[in-house]
């Protein structure tokens, strides 16, 4: 007999709907002397997106990035002293209300994240839940 292929499974794309709020950043003054820093060789059209993966120790990890600004729909622009910070609708609930602020340590410097939003932390600061 013939193997059939009736019993394959397959998926299909569900619709989400996600809440959507305005995003506020509130920036340190370190945080902003390292934004400049990192963005003065960029393009005029980069801005700085932070955005929420899936991942590390606590279940989501921030991601900055400086890249072209996004094209279409489902984004907020926050303007910070020249510097423009893009967040995604869909981190919009996880990410308004936090600081963004830059520490420097002798393991090195690096941005933080203080997120009232997050339930837990993990130790090393670069996960929450």
């Amino acid at each position: 007999m013939a193997e059939d292929d009736c019993g394959a499974s397959f998926a299909l794309p569900v619709a989400e709907d996600i809440q959507v709020v305005p995003v506020t950043i509130d920036v340190t003054d370190d945080a902003m002397s390292a934004m400049q820093g990192a963005m003065s060789a960029a393009d005029s059209n980069d801005v700085l997106v932070v955005s929420v993966l899936g991942g590390g120790c606590s279940g989501f990890m921030y991601d900055l990035q400086i890249q072209s600004r996004p094209e279409g729909e489902g984004w907020q622009y926050i303007s910070c002293d020249g510097i423009t910070i893009a967040v995604h609708d869909k981190d919009s609930v996880q990410l308004s209300g936090i600081t963004l602020d830059y520490v420097n340590s002798l393991m090195g410097g690096g941005f933080k994240i203080v997120n009232p939003n997050a339930q837990k932390a993990c130790s090393c600061g670069k996960s929450f839940r």
